[in-house]
């Protein structure tokens, strides 16, 4: 039933704004699960301002945060139907569709934030954008997801050890459950929306995720322990509906995935001043922060990980590519 409603939630939402939006020829919808002023929401609507000007108001983005459209694994496939336009999306949830977004969500792929950048801004991330297009999707820009850690209301993890038993949530990813059960951990994949009250109901022990995301959700609140061990740098995507992307002439085509470029620097000023913003909150409410660990032990773990879902040699190339870029 799920899907049925968050489509019912989707086509209620876009009624409900329709009469902001008459002036507009074409108003594309835009999901993002982050609250109102995170910094992806904000790329988007920077995006929109640009796309807006360029069209002389013909062609609008109305942003819907805070999972309005519904949570993630949902809007996905409804931006695959075309009842939503747009949505900012993490990297986790489509690599069960999308195998050369795998390689990108594998632990300590990227060796730092600049080294993603590099790779993501290249020929290497426009080869991935153009990946998800036979899959109904349109790859417009990348976006930063920082470097996601782990959190938990148990005990400070200092060691791998630490990791072992403990019931830690993660996204709905092949890749990000077989990490959990290399470093011993059990994986409790589960929606964003649920992590708060299953932390604080014992359902789980923690989760991981950056800095903004585990300020923005509260989740701070209910785990104490936050280890900055950074397994993952993963960029998260925004796409665009194959069917919307289509209805569209090739001029405005052109306009959409210029101002998606344009957004990303936008965004990354935002995250920049959001991630420092939002560690200081956290410091303040009293987390404790792991900043001393030894993250070789965990990297090594990581070689089962890599044998498992790096099978197709289409996937080890992409993989040396990335290694080799600097």
């Amino acid at each position: 039933m799920k899907p049925v409603k968050t489509l019912a939630a989707a086509l209620l939402a876009s009624v409900a704004f329709a009469t902001t939006t008459m002036a507009c020829e074409v108003t594309l919808r835009s999901s993002d699960t982050h609250p109102d002023g995170y910094p992806t929401v904000e790329a988007v609507k920077h995006m929109g301002k640009l796309v807006e000007e360029r069209t002389d108001g013909r062609v609008c983005v109305e942003v819907f945060h805070s999972a309005q459209l519904g949570e993630e694994k949902d809007t996905i496939e409804q931006t695959k139907f075309g009842v939503i336009d747009l949505n900012r999306v993490s990297m986790g949830p489509f690599n069960n569709l999308v195998e050369e977004t795998k390689v990108v969500s594998l632990p300590y792929i990227f060796k730092s934030v600049d080294h993603m950048h590099n790779v993501m801004d290249g020929p290497i991330g426009d080869d991935i954008l153009t990946a998800f297009e036979p899959h109904g999707y349109v790859g417009l820009a990348f976006y930063d997801g920082g470097s996601r850690s782990f959190y938990n209301k148990v005990k400070p993890i200092t060691s791998i050890d630490d990791l072992k038993g403990m019931k830690v949530r993660v996204m709905q990813s092949d890749i990000f459950v077989d990490m959990m059960s290399a470093l011993g951990a059990n994986a409790t994949p589960m929606p964003y929306g649920e992590v708060y009250s299953s932390i604080q109901t014992g359902v789980i022990d923690g989760a991981e995720n950056n800095w903004p995301s585990f300020e923005s959700s509260g989740h701070y609140e209910v785990a104490g322990y936050y280890t900055l061990d950074e397994h993952l740098i993963v960029p998260e995507v925004l796409v665009m509906s194959k069917i919307s992307w289509d209805k569209l002439s090739p001029e405005d085509q052109a306009v959409v995935r210029q101002a998606a470029k344009e957004s990303v620097p936008e965004m990354r000023k935002l995250w920049v001043a959001r991630e420092k913003a939002s560690e200081e909150k956290v410091r303040a409410a009293g987390v404790e922060v792991v900043t001393e660990i030894d993250k070789e032990p965990f990297m090594a773990a990581m070689d089962t990980v890599y044998e498992k879902h790096v099978t197709s040699d289409k996937l080890k190339d992409l993989v040396a590519r990335i290694r080799a870029t600097d």
